[in-house]
Formats: structure tokens, C-alpha cells, sequence
């Protein structure tokens, strides 16, 4: 079962996000488009009440801004710094554990390890996930690290690889696979240890071959830096977990499901605005068009790992160098609008 992102309804007194008071916003219309269609899709600004289609705005945007909402005319727009790409500030941000030019002969730990498991391959034919492969060249590795702390510090949010457990929020006791109403799969113990060993890559600075670059009509997205092979892990999403229920009404656009009770009021979500990865720099696929559909080359799995309820975003198909990556934010479920997704 895929992840689901929510777009919730607005409480009555948001006035400023949406013009659904029609007696008040009856003339409002797009500042872009000229049009005052979808007025449920209408955002006004809290400055100047001039009104924006969500999908009219570059970047777009899937759902309404947290707090204020500022038009690009009364924005005071700064152009986005880049974050230095000094090795000791890199480390410190990421926490590495070992200096990033500290080398891993990652093809021959991989050897050894195909070697160790060679007769359970001939005896149960089952496709394994497949550990990233870290960029050879530390500088380039130093500036994938770089545009992910970039975009990091632009959206305010603090880099996390695990998934967090925060006061008043869900403990991680919650975090218990065996509520899950159905859908989640049961990550194998071979594929655990490839998880494992990527995290354990990462925590030494050999860094998935990613690039977190701008797009104006996109926002933050993510590109393979290098090429990327089927059933390849790519990351982990992460973020706080808290209780479904405690975030019926947040505009937040990146919640993941991540425990789907039989007990409603047990079901978890990951919310990554606070902190995250790259995982949250990844963008849908507009899955109401061919070729929307035909753009992605992840999948989003929940899986049972080792009793508690995981999220792995992995290639679903042989990934070129310099091809953005993008997965289905509904999988099964179509409850997100991303019919005015690039």
C-alpha cells in the first residue's frame, strides 16, 4: 500500500487562504489567468487580497501555506543562498561520523556479501533491494550533500535520516506494525541489512548520488546524479510522527501515512516540516495524465521492519543520470490532487 498525502478542509475562519466566502470574493479573480474559475483553488494574499489559482503560481503550489500567504508582488523575495560548500560545515550540518574523504570499498563489501548469500539466491528466487551507490568523487559527493542542506535551510527544517519522536506527539510504542489494518509489507532480514548499510554509508558521508536543484514552476526537486538501477533504495522518509488524528485539519502538503489502524484513532503520519531529508524534496506525478504516469521511477512502500512501520521511496525502474525522480503520491489511493502537478 503507497503513502497518502492529505489536503484537509480550511477551518471557517481562514478567511485569508481561500475565497470561499462568495458574497465577500464574488469579483476576486487570478492575477495570472484573469479567471475567477475555481474559487476553491483561489489563494488571496494577506496584504493586498489579490487573488492567485494555487496552480497559477511558480512554483506551484498543492495546498494552502501554513500561516500568512504574501503574492509575489507584496513578497520581498531573496535570492536563494546556497549553502557553503565547505567540507567541515557540510559534516557538522549532516553530523558525519568520519571525515566525507574517508573511502569504502562499497563493490567489494557488496561482493562479499552476494558471496555469503549466494544459496538462498539459487533456492528462493526473490528480487532484494539493492544499496545506492555512493559517487566515487568526494567533491561532487560534498555538493550533493551541499543543495540538500541548501534546500534544508530554505524551507527552515532540520536534516533527520530517522524518524522522530517528539513530546505531545506520538511515542514511538505507537509505532506498532501489528495495528496496521492491511497493506504493509514484511521487510526481509537481507533487505533490512541493505537498509542498514545504507544508513551506515550515509552516517560516513558516502551519500546516495542525488542533487536537490530549484525549478521555478516546481519548487525544490530532486535529480539521479548519477545512474540509479531498479530496486535501488534511494531514502527513507522521515520526519515527526504523530497520531492521524491530531492532524485532520493541518495544511501541511507532506504528511505520509505511515501506520493505517484497524483503530482509526492508532493510525500514524510523518510530518517532515520541522525535519526530514531529501525524501521530502521529491516530487508526484500528475497521475490523472499518460504521460504524468509515464514520469515516474519510485515507489513508496510501508513495510513491517523488525515490528515497526517504515516508509522506502526505491526505484521502480533504471534511473539516467540527470533524470528527476518523482512517485505517485496517491498509490491506491486518490485522495491528493495532483491533477495540477507538472
Amino acid at each position: 500500500m503507497m503513502q497518502k498525502r492529505r489536503t484537509l478542509a480550511l477551518k471557517p475562519s481562514s478567511r485569508h487562504d481561500f475565497a470561499s466566502d462568495h458574497e465577500e470574493y464574488d469579483d476576486v479573480s487570478c492575477q495570472k489567468c484573469g479567471s475567477g474559475d475555481s474559487p476553491a483553488e483561489l489563494l488571496l494574499c494577506d496584504k493586498c487580497d489579490r487573488g492567485y489559482h494555487l496552480f497559477c503560481l511558480t512554483p506551484i503550489l498543492v495546498s494552502v501555506p501554513k500561516g500568512s500567504w504574501f503574492c509575489p508582488t507584496c513578497s520581498n523575495h531573496k535570492k536563494l543562498q546556497s549553502f557553503p560548500l565547505v567540507q567541515t560545515k557540510i559534516v557538522d550540518f549532516f553530523r558525519i561520523q568520519r571525515p566525507v574523504d574517508s573511502q569504502m570499498d562499497l563493490n567489494q563489501e557488496t561482493r562479499k556479501k552476494r558471496r555469503r548469500t549466494g544459496s538462498l539466491v539459487l533456492s528462493k528466487k526473490r528480487r532484494k533491494l539493492l544499496p545506492f551507490k555512493p559517487t566515487a568523487d568526494t567533491a561532487r559527493r560534498l555538493e550533493q550533500m551541499a543543495s540538500l542542506a541548501t534546500a534544508l535551510t530554505a524551507t527552515g527544517t532540520d536534516f533527520s535520516n530517522e524518524l522522530t519522536y517528539m513530546r505531545g506527539m506520538a511515542p514511538r510504542s505507537a509505532n506498532c506494525a501489528s495495528l496496521e489494518h492491511g497493506g504493509m509489507q514484511v521487510l526481509p532480514k537481507e533487505d533490512i541489512e541493505t537498509l542498514n548499510l545504507c544508513k551506515s554509508m550515509m552516517e560516513r558521508g558516502e551519500w546516495p548520488p542525488l542533487m536537490v536543484v530549484f525549478d521555478p514552476r516546481e519548487g525544490f526537486t530532486v535529480e539521479a546524479d548519477r545512474f540509479i538501477k531498479d530496486w535501488t533504495i534511494i531514502t527513507e522518509y522521515t520526519g515527526d510522527v504523530d497520531y492521524l488524528r491530531n492532524r485532520e485539519h493541518d495544511d501541511g502538503d507532506s504528511m505520509m501515512t505511515l501506520l493505517s489502524a484497524t483503530n482509526r484513532s492508532k493510525s500514524l503520519v510523518i510530518c517532515p516540516d520541522k525535519r526530514s531529508n531529501i525524501a521530502r524534496f521529491i516530487n508526484g506525478i500528475n497521475n490523472h495524465t499518460p504521460d504524468g504516469r509515464k514520469k515516474q521511477n519510485l515507489k513508496c512502500v510501508r513495510f513491517n521492519v523488525n515490528g515497526e512501520c517504515r516508509v522506502l521511496l526505491i526505484a521502480n525502474r533504471d534511473i539516467s543520470k540527470g533524470e528527476r525522480l518523482y512517485y505517485d503520491y496517491n498509490g491506491y489511493e486518490h485522495e491528493y490532487p495532483t491533477e495540477h502537478f507538472v
